[in-house]
């Protein structure tokens, strides 16, 4: 028994055995978040597309926006998903959840491949892609928190930044795949295929990625930290996650609330509204844009790595202070070089932000690990996150549509950034270092 408990104590040891388990449990981590996010930038990428299919309308930027509606819209579900998944993660297992929560969002992403149209289905289409889009945003809203809890609780304490990084990677690839794609598709199909049926294909893939996932998932055991507190706690005894979110650890969500704001505002202008944003906006054409997006996509998933090691070396919240602080002071400054500028102007801008989301992206996933305890974190991460993603992310591609629409200034967006840096830095003010400590089951 002694034996047992030291060895859940220590999650890493650099045994072959060890760093096998920890190989796999970074692939369970990666897999997941690489679905999810495939999924939404296809949608993203396709969204001119998706909004003549659904919301066919004379005025395009109506059906544009009524096609970020339903994306903003989805996206409500999810703090209640994240009570959800967070109460199964934290009572059931880690484990449990993030094989239920990918086998979800496989089967919703591919059933939008079998949507009817508008102009087949009438008003029952868009509503039909809300629902599914529902579906979506329950299942996903316990993906990125849970795999960042799982792949932080395996990491050793010295190298968490690095290990959990891997999961704002995995979405980054996500992205990265569904540009490429999409991009492909738009070479390869005229833009009648594209309408009729070529925007279909990408939520095909959604099976076999998620199967795969599924299988690697079922394969590992639940994280050192879950077993030792199983071995230790007894939840009949305990108030269930979000009682104590809301309760004792309010000052942590409000914390990381806050702190989230700008990656949800980041990611979602930055990853998945500028492709749209340099074809309506800026006259880019749609190849073009979708290849800056992806030039850039694969140097921000290189800054994310780069950012979660230094993490390491000189705390979360050092990193996060000094992103929200640039972002402040660049955001409109990078925006106003878009006008009129070259392919690879364009493409420098773009690689500069990812090299500033980075800074934020490649942290954000460790720093909400630590910030709550063993017992409650998945549910902590869980709501916190997808609380500032329901209104903050979602949002983001409407609200910055919208605000060019109302305000008649391009870079309203920009301006849309600096607004949740400002919040974000607001909230670090109050965060606690807990940088690199060992995880503890019992202590808050």
């Amino acid at each position: 028994m002694a034996t047992q408990e030291a060895t859940l104590q220590v999650p890493y040891t650099n045994t072959s055995e060890e760093q096998r388990v920890l190989r796999r449990a970074a692939a369970g981590s990666f897999i997941g978040n690489f679905v999810e996010w495939f999924d939404y930038a296809a949608y993203g990428y396709l969204a001119t597309i998706i909004a003549s299919v659904f919301f066919p309308s004379e005025d395009k930027t109506t059906a544009l926006m009524s096609t970020f509606a339903v994306f903003a819209i989805s996206f409500f579900i999810r703090p209640i998903g994240g009570i959800i998944w967070g109460h199964i993660g934290d009572r059931v297992g880690r484990r449990e959840a993030l094989s239920l929560s990918i086998l979800i969002m496989s089967a919703s992403t591919v059933a939008i491949a079998f949507l009817p149209g508008y102009d087949t289905a009438g008003i029952w289409a868009p509503v039909l892609l809300l629902l599914v889009r529902m579906v979506q945003g329950f299942s996903a809203s316990g993906e990125y928190a849970g795999a960042s809890a799982f792949i932080a609780e395996y990491a050793p304490p010295e190298h968490r930044g690095f290990y959990t990084s891997l999961v704002p990677a995995s979405t980054a690839a996500g992205l990265l795949f569904g540009s490429l794609l999409v991009a492909g598709m738009h070479s390869w199909l005229t833009a009648e295929q594209l309408h009729d049926w070529g925007w279909r294909l990408p939520f095909l893939l959604a099976a076999p990625f998620g199967l795969i996932g599924r299988y690697i998932r079922n394969n590992l055991e639940d994280t050192p930290a879950f077993r030792k507190m199983e071995s230790t706690t007894h939840h009949a005894h305990e108030a269930a996650p979000i009682s104590q979110l809301l309760g004792p650890h309010r000052r942590a969500v409000l914390v990381s609330l806050g702190v989230a704001c700008l990656n949800a505002v980041g990611f979602y202008v930055l990853l998945s509204y500028m492709p749209t944003y340099l074809s309506t906006e800026q006259g880019l054409s749609e190849s073009s844009s979708f290849l800056a997006a992806t030039i850039s996509l694969v140097t921000y998933i290189g800054f994310i790595f780069a950012m979660g090691s230094l993490s390491d070396r000189v705390g979360r919240k050092a990193m996060l202070v000094v992103a929200s602080l640039v972002f402040i002071g660049a955001s409109v400054p990078l925006f106003k070089l878009l006008p009129g500028a070259e392919f690879m102007t364009l493409v420098g801008v773009q690689i500069a932000f990812g090299a500033l989301l980075a800074m934020n992206d490649g942290t954000l996933a460790c720093f909400l690990a630590e910030m709550f305890p063993t017992r409650i974190r998945y549910s902590g991460f869980a709501f916190s996150f997808n609380l500032a993603n329901t209104i903050f992310g979602g949002t983001a591609p409407f609200m910055c549509t919208w605000l060019i629409k109302q305000t008649g200034n391009a870079f309203a967006p920009a301006w849309y950034l600096v607004a949740a840096a400002v919040v974000a830095l607001i909230a670090l003010m109050y965060a606690k270092v807990r940088d690199g400590k060992a995880f503890d089951s019992v202590a808050g």
